[in-house]
């Protein structure tokens, strides 16, 4: 039986019944909604229309009307409605007409589906539901978008000046924009989030430059908390994509523009705050610019200055304090410059961590600063000297540092940490070699855990090569005891070759001490004995080993017997060779002593000097003056005295410093020829500049080499071989292997 063919006219006529029914359910009208077969007769309509023979296949004619139904309705009822009101309620009724054409297009493509399925598809067409879209945008959103928008941000400014406003609403109508765009946010963004941008940027630029002028650097910041706020708009009624160039904006006009400003403030801004220990600002201070892109550079730099003048500061208390002869004692000002340097690298290292949340930009300025006054000479003394000496003051045995095992190892640590900042690090070692090996030798040291502790903490940071000789030294310590309970053995099994005299002897590994003068003093009979005994002795244990006797190191007990009492006198091995000379002589003078003795014009000085003109004047000098000169007679003075029955007589200080300098200073020199040749035998062919930048480089773990200093080694080199210019450009080297 064929199907009856339905015309187009007679067939739109019942889809046109459709429709209406369905806009006036849409208005509100009382209207029962579609029941099944309602919903089906449609679909059949249209299905039967789109599927009969040709002429009166209507798919064309019918995707026509599709869109001439939509844009019937919406010029007839939508429109009117819409351009009758303003603000919030054409808002309002906006979101209202979005819904109902929605789901009027979504109703509509189910009747007309069957143009989707095969029609359309065919013909590579728009859908319906895009067409249904199209339409609204076309009509209603081209003509209203502008007062949409700037309806939507009259409320968003209202709420920011703290009026309540309806959020959903607005989240309503942004999802227009979003959803206009058919899957691209080009709509919103150009419709509306380039204005809203360009009004939060008016906005709160009127709101900085009030703020700037009438509040200080912490209220304004409190105020700045408004990004917050910023932020949670996006999250109720904005698009997702906003938050970073809402973010962005907000930043610029609040914290950019006015940055120096707000950081440079008079008694608020960031040098304040620092100076004043505000902790909570200066963390929010970084929580606020730490999101801006080189944001947190000024403030770093603020930072950095702050540190500087601070420990310069420091420095030049202990300057003035010396210059006025303020100090109790010489060296007690260097000791506490010392510990507030400790103090105050305390008190920023805690700003970097909690303030700064360890930001690396914040521990560069905390490095740079504190390179800047630790590497200040202090009273004549360097840096490295006087780290050296709070070091020993700490470790020694009644330093003026009194102190727990704990509060001990606390501090070695916190040393190790300054010692980082300071370029000429070798001086530092061989300042601390000197010390340790007189802690050591003298039996000063109050603690061996401690000494091992800091050298441990020394390698960590500057590498096994800075504290190999150091460690050797207290291994040779501990050796050196059990070579004195040996020698103890020998002796007690040996009762003919005892010397007499109580003997100890340390022997030490020549290369990892300092190098002491080395003088072949005319020792006393007595004590040849005992020379003799221990060389005889260290022979059964080893034959490759040569002995060389360090008498300046030497301690001796010896008993004076005076008129009125007994004393016995704690002296050094040059001294007690200068008193034995008068129990065989009553009066010797100084040309004697020199002869018999063997030694230099500047040690004897010394020496009589100690015995004759200093506290206790055991020898008795004419003339009677407080000098020594090679004119002068000595007697052995027979009425001294003291209270005490054990007096030790110390030697006139020697000044070390200019050795240890120059020492450091020849030691530099080879490091300088080692680090030249290095990188010639790997590169074989070097430009001048690129030579001194990489020897530069390799050298400054240890010290700030001068770049004279490197020039004069390269012409060194050249001289011995190592190194030719090149004939044809002088400024270029070649190794010659």
């Amino acid at each position: 039986m064929e199907r009856k063919t339905i015309k187009l006219d007679q067939g739109w006529d019942y889809m046109q019944k459709g429709i209406t029914k369905l806009k006036e359910i849409l208005e509100g009208l009382p209207e029962p909604p579609f029941s099944s077969e309602e919903y089906m007769m449609l679909y059949t309509t249209i299905y039967n229309m789109c599927t009969q023979k040709q002429p009166h296949d209507y798919s064309q004619q019918l995707y026509d009307k599709y869109r001439e139904a939509f844009e019937e309705y919406i010029t007839s009822t939508v429109l009117p409605s819409l351009r009758e009101k303003h603000d919030e309620f054409m808002l309002r009724v906006l979101v209202k007409r979005w819904a109902n054409h929605k789901v009027m297009v979504r109703w509509l493509s189910r009747f007309f589906h069957y143009l989707d399925r095969y029609f359309i598809a065919r013909r590579s067409l728009p859908a319906l539901n895009e067409v249904g879209l199209t339409c609204f945008r076309d009509l209603v959103y081209q003509e209203l978008h502008a007062k949409v928008r700037d309806a939507v941000i009259a409320l968003i400014d209202k709420e920011r000046e703290g009026e309540q406003i309806d959020r959903a609403l607005l989240k309503n109508v942004l999802d227009i924009f979003v959803e206009i765009g058919m899957g691209q946010t080009d709509r919103y963004e150009d419709d509306f989030e380039a204005d809203m941008l360009q009004d939060t940027g008016a906005y709160y630029s009127r709101k900085a430059s009030s703020w700037i002028e009438e509040d200080s650097c912490p209220g304004y910041m409190l105020k700045a908390k408004c990004l917050k706020k910023e932020r949670d708009r996006v999250s109720h009624y904005l698009h997702s994509s906003s938050e970073t160039k809402l973010s962005e904006k907000v930043q610029h006009e609040l914290l950019v523009a006015y940055a120096n400003r707000l950081l440079e403030k008079e008694h608020s801004g960031c040098r304040a705050l620092l100076r004043d220990d505000k902790v909570e600002d200066l963390s929010r201070m970084y929580r606020l610019y730490c999101k801006i892109p080189r944001g947190l550079d000024p403030v770093a730099n603020i930072f950095k200055q702050h540190i500087t003048e601070e420990g310069t500061a420091l420095v030049q208390q202990v300057e003035d304090a010396a210059s006025n002869q303020a100090s109790n004692a010489p060296g007690v000002q260097e000791q506490v410059l010392v510990r507030k340097i400790i103090e105050l690298h305390d008190k920023y290292m805690a700003y970097v961590t909690d303030c700064f949340q360890n930001h690396t930009l914040f521990h560069k300025s905390l490095k740079e600063a504190f390179e800047v006054f630790c590497n200040k000479t202090v009273t004549g003394s360097s840096s490295a000297e006087l780290l050296a000496t709070f070091c020993d003051n700490i470790l020694k045995k009644g330093g003026s540092e009194k102190l727990s095992d704990e509060a001990i190892e606390e501090t070695l640590e916190k040393v190790v940490k300054l010692l980082a900042y300071i370029s000429d690090k070798d001086l530092f070692a061989e300042f601390y070699r000197k010390k340790l090996a007189r802690r050591l030798l003298f039996d000063r040291s109050a603690n061996d855990d401690h000494e091992r502790s800091i050298l441990s903490k020394l390698k960590q940071q500057c590498g096994g090569q800075f504290t190999s000789k150091m460690e050797g030294m207290v291994t040779d310590l501990t050796l050196a005891r059990e070579n004195q309970a040996s020698f103890e053995d020998y002796l007690r099994n040996n009762s003919a070759a005892h010397p007499g005299i109580d003997l100890t002897v340390t022997v030490l590994t020549t290369g990892f001490w300092p190098s002491y003068k080395s003088f072949d003093l005319n020792l006393p009979t007595e004590m040849v004995k005992c020379v003799e005994v221990f060389k005889g002795f260290y022979e059964t244990k080893t034959k490759h080993r040569k002995l060389t006797w360090i008498y300046s190191l030497g301690t001796c007990h010896v008993n004076g017997k005076f008129e009125q009492k007994t004393i016995e006198l704690i002296v050094s091995t040059y001294q007690v060779a200068v008193l034995l000379l008068f129990n065989s002589s009553y009066r010797l003078s100084y040309s004697e002593i020199m002869a018999q003795l063997n030694l230099t014009h500047d040690d004897l000085v010394r020496l009589l000097h100690s015995l004759s003109c200093a506290k206790y004047k055991i020898l008795s000098k004419e003339p009677h003056t407080k000098t020594i000169s090679q004119s002068d007679y000595f007697e052995f003075n027979s009425k001294f005295t003291d209270k005490l029955r054990r007096i030790k007589i110390p030697l006139p200080p020697v000044d070390e410093r200019k050795k240890v300098v120059e020492d450091v200073d020849k030691d530099r020199r080879y490091a300088i020829d080692a680090a030249i040749v290095r990188i010639m035998k790997s590169r074989k062919v070097l430009g001048h500049q690129q030579l001194v930048s990489e020897c530069v480089e390799q050298l400054s773990r240890m010290f700030k080499p001068d770049i004279k200093a490197i020039k004069k080694r390269m012409e060194d080199l050249i001289t011995r071989d190592y190194l030719e210019r090149d004939k044809e450009n002088s400024n270029m080297f070649r190794y010659l292997a």
